[in-house]
């Protein structure tokens, strides 16, 4: 495990250099523990991130296809992960991971780190808060890249999406607020009733694969989303993806594109062809 000092001498990386997708192997804080098996993937986009976090010991959710499904423990399991998105900033060396969409109740403190290469790995040290966290760039096509700020016509809800290559990750925020203070499973657990957890829980971040016959989720915070397939199509500044309610329904969502980075090459785009 490295030390909690970045080494001067090493090279550092670069806002230009970021783009791509990062899996994480280490979470280390200074008292000795450690987290080596939670799943941690952050695609890196020109200028905006999303980021998914899951812990091991993910149950079985079969049968389960809707929030309302769920049962208490998968509930529970669910509460537990982590993710965010929003855009990555550079000052004074200094990173700063700025969250428009958070699965977890708003954080005391920024998310704000150093970073330096080690050879094939990028450590990243925390300025507020000291861990030291390991990433690995994950083989994949660097083009297209782009990614875009959303928002929900109809609820006004935060959404974002990436896509590099072939792999695409989405996030939509939740439509109630959470309380602060708090972890999201103290908020699921002390919710008045079940339909007030669920909503706690209606918070997407996915991840998913661009292929010749559409763009599939693979991997989500809500476990129920995989498999499915966006159907996304654009008209102008608007982005219609296949989505579901709580009961498991399906309907149409339709994104306002706010902030546009990179050029989705919209001829091929939605046809589900990785160029």
């Amino acid at each position: 495990m490295s030390s909690l000092a970045a080494p001067q001498s090493l090279s550092e990386p670069s806002l230009e250099t970021m783009p791509g997708l990062w899996h994480r192997s280490l979470l280390a804080w200074p008292d000795g523990r450690r987290d080596t098996t939670s799943f941690v993937n952050w695609l890196q986009g020109p200028g905006l991130y999303l980021d998914l976090r899951q812990p091991e010991g993910r149950p079985d959710f079969t049968g389960q296809n809707s929030l309302s499904a769920l049962t208490p423990e998968t509930m529970m399991w669910l509460a537990a992960q982590e993710g965010f998105a929003g855009e990555l900033v550079e000052e004074d060396g200094w990173f700063e991971w700025r969250r428009d969409i958070d699965f977890q109740p708003k954080a005391i403190y920024s998310d704000i780190g150093r970073l330096w290469i080690e050879g094939d790995v990028m450590v990243e040290e925390g300025k507020d808060i000291p861990y030291i966290e390991h990433w690995h760039r994950e083989p994949i096509g660097s083009m297209p890249l782009w990614a875009a700020r959303l928002e929900d016509r109809e609820t006004g809800q935060k959404g974002a999406i990436a896509r590099m290559g072939s792999l695409f990750m989405i996030a939509r925020e939740r439509y109630c607020a959470v309380p602060e203070g708090l972890t999201l499973a103290e908020c699921v657990a002390g919710a008045a009733d079940m339909a007030r957890a669920q909503e706690f829980l209606d918070c997407e971040i996915s991840q998913g694969a661009v292929t010749s016959t559409g763009w599939f989720v693979q991997r989500s915070s809500l476990p129920f989303r995989e498999g499915k397939s966006l159907a996304p199509a654009r008209t102008g500044d608007l982005f219609e993806m296949q989505d579901q309610d709580r009961g498991g329904k399906p309907f149409t969502r339709r994104w306002e594109i706010t902030d546009l980075r990179g050029e989705p090459l919209l001829d091929v785009l939605m046809n589900g062809v990785a160029t």
